[in-house]
């Protein structure tokens, strides 16, 4: 009677019941233990900071969702930079007419007047259907640039416009490619497409003045 129940008690502790699985030996519960503590790695490896799924529908810090598409901190900025290009470039082309000592000057700074005055229209669209706040004066480098050119006349005049504004538009033209490449709202897409043409426009129109010293133009950043 005592061997028969402590071979039953042996028998049960090499073997465990999981409801409707069955009975499994040693060996078989080792390798689904190992199996379920590989399996939990794999969730935390796939699962972001190792927490919970995202919610469907939620969007990483900073963005915004729009009818649009996502709309980023890189997307925003960019709305602002073209609105302050086009707060410093549009009086600057304006007071080129009066200032400037070559006639090809005078016509780029036109250009630069009409282009913008499109542009901005179109940012001030933008911005608005996305709901973005655009500032309403250029930024401290821009304003120091307009001092520096208030106070410059005839052939100094001209060669401060095309440098600062030649720079100012190589600055801006990473920002406004970079989104153009990789954002993910179609509103913004389509308007940095614009973006880009205008600008590549702009340093075209700037280098033909002559005037541009290329050795004074940031380097171009190294291939990752």
């Amino acid at each position: 009677m005592l061997g028969s129940l402590f071979g039953r008690s042996r028998r049960s502790a090499r073997s465990v019941r999981f409801g409707g699985l069955g009975r499994f030996g040693n060996g078989e519960l080792l390798l689904f233990g190992t199996f379920l503590a590989v399996a939990a790695v794999a969730v935390m490896l796939v699962t972001p900071s190792g927490g919970l799924p995202a919610a469907s529908g939620e969007t990483p810090q900073g963005w915004m969702q729009t009818q649009y598409g996502p709309l980023s901190p890189a997307d925003r900025d960019f709305l602002v930079k073209v609105r302050q290009a086009g707060l410093w470039e549009i009086p600057t082309g304006q007071q080129a007419q009066q200032r400037a000592d070559s006639k090809r000057v005078k016509e780029v700074g036109m250009h630069l007047v009409t282009d913008h005055l499109k542009l901005d229209v179109q940012v001030r669209s933008v911005a608005g259907q996305l709901g973005v706040v655009l500032p309403s004066q250029a930024s401290a480098d821009q304003q120091r640039w307009m001092a520096e050119l208030s106070a410059s006349f005839g052939a100094d005049y001209d060669r401060t416009f095309a440098n600062r504004l030649r720079q100012a538009h190589g600055k801006v033209f990473t920002t406004v490619a970079a989104v153009r490449s990789g954002t993910r709202n179609d509103l913004i897409r389509s308007f940095a497409q614009r973006a880009v043409e205008v600008v590549m426009k702009h340093m075209t129109l700037l280098e033909s003045t002559g005037l541009v010293d290329y050795t004074a133009l940031p380097e171009p950043p190294a291939p990752q």
